[in-house]
């Protein structure tokens, strides 16, 4: 005798159930003592609630094929093949998955009651907060540690305010991201600098910042309900409408300005070219011109980097506008006009040299190089700026031995 359980897991998918798994295994494979002659089931329902009712045949069918007979013990029916036998196991398999159809629609409504409540459903707490048991009459009975949750059915959790060192990190990423246009990334690798932890000791990675910029949870709002995987299916993302939404359920630890403002940051990374160009437009006519400080500084557009990846850099920006003056020209910084004239020689050496140079793409680690075909020898074209010293020496260097160069903030500089 062998017995096969499946405690505590669903049974609306095979995947999860490795005792039905290994019964199935065993009674096919039948070798040595596990040779059975007989498979003892509570009910039909126990194969399964699967929405398919061909399903559960299937497995029990697998079990009469290797030559090992079903017996329910809580069926009035015996299973025999019969005419009234196979009818009444159809009809209690549909049966069984249209129970798990009907929970799910219970679960679902009891779950939206009590979020619309305030109460947390659920899970461990973000960041900077934490949990909140409630006693039955709503009183604060205990803050709950990771792992540990509530005895009774009728008892509740609500989130609270955490350790003041966390709530000021919380602060301080949401205004680096929101006010200073740092990046996800950029936030995530400087706390892990610094060595601050995140939950449970593990670090910042960009993935979790941007969760953590969109967690309506920090302003006191608790949102439920945005997506739904009805059936155990695919995850679907559901209509504003039928989200579970309650403003003031707990104590905010940032102001709904500054949630605001990093929300305006994440919908400036999903605009369109020609969105981000309209805005550039609205930024020219209210300024008179285009520079990059203007447009770092406007809440209107996203960060320098994403034009620089949408346009390569505010030369393609000014391009696309019609912009494209030596007036306009001028205000681009020394290293993008470097960087535009780069990329300019490298074509230049390539197209007159096709059969003799080819060109290297940039890495993640090294700009874009010319490479000889012949020898495979790889050139870095490097660009220095041309800038007129004291003695007005321009493009070169004074010959005398006792001359020595050595870097300044903005030029270099020729000194005895």
């Amino acid at each position: 005798m062998k017995t096969y359980s499946d405690a505590a897991k669903s049974g609306l998918r095979l995947k999860n159930r490795a005792g039905l798994k290994q019964l199935l295994k065993d009674v096919m494979e039948g070798e040595g003592h596990l040779n059975f002659h007989a498979v003892l089931v509570y009910d039909v329902s126990r194969w399964g609630r699967f929405q398919d009712m061909d399903e559960a045949a299937h497995y029990e069918y697998l079990c009469r094929s290797s030559g090992v007979p079903i017996h329910y013990c809580a069926e009035l029916f015996t299973n025999d093949n019969s005419i009234s036998a196979l009818m009444l196991k159809a009809l209690k398999r549909t049966m069984a998955g249209e129970y798990s159809r009907e929970l799910s629609v219970k679960v679902r409504s009891g779950l939206f009651r009590l979020a619309n409540l305030g109460y947390k459903l659920g899970g461990s707490a973000v960041y900077g907060l934490r949990r909140q048991l409630l006693d039955v009459q709503g009183n604060p009975k205990q803050i709950l540690a990771y792992g540990e949750r509530k005895s009774l059915a009728n008892e509740h959790v609500i989130l609270i305010p955490g350790p003041l060192e966390k709530i000021a990190i919380v602060r301080r990423i949401y205004r680096e991201f929101a006010d200073e246009h740092r990046t996800a990334n950029w936030i995530a690798s400087h706390l892990n600098k610094e060595g601050v932890p995140f939950l449970r000791g593990a670090q910042w990675k960009g993935n979790s910042m941007r969760t953590l910029l969109q967690d309506p949870r920090y302003i006191g709002t608790q949102v439920w309900g945005r997506t739904t995987a009805y059936l155990s299916g695919p995850v679907k993302r559901l209509p504003l409408q039928q989200w579970a939404i309650r403003e003031n359920a707990f104590q905010p630890i940032i102001s709904q300005e500054l949630f605001l403002r990093a929300q305006q940051r994440f919908a400036n990374f999903r605009l369109s070219d020609e969105q981000m160009l309209d805005r550039l437009r609205q930024l020219h006519r209210s300024h008179g011109k285009l520079t990059g400080k203007i447009i770092y500084r406007s809440p209107l557009c996203p960060g320098l980097s994403t034009y620089h990846t949408r346009f390569g850099g505010l030369l393609g920006v000014y391009s696309r506008l019609g912009y494209d003056s030596p007036e306009l020209r001028a205000r681009v910084t020394t290293r993008q006009s470097l960087l535009l004239l780069r990329r300019t020689i490298i074509k230049t050496f390539v197209d007159t040299f096709p059969n003799d140079i080819e060109k290297v793409p940039k890495t993640r680690r090294l700009r874009s190089l010319l490479r000889l075909r012949k020898t495979g020898l790889l050139i870095s074209v490097a660009m220095g700026r041309c800038c007129v010293s004291k003695a007005r020496i321009s493009g070169s260097f004074s010959n005398q031995s006792n001359s020595r160069i050595i870097p300044g903030r903005n030029s270099w500089r020729e000194t005895e």
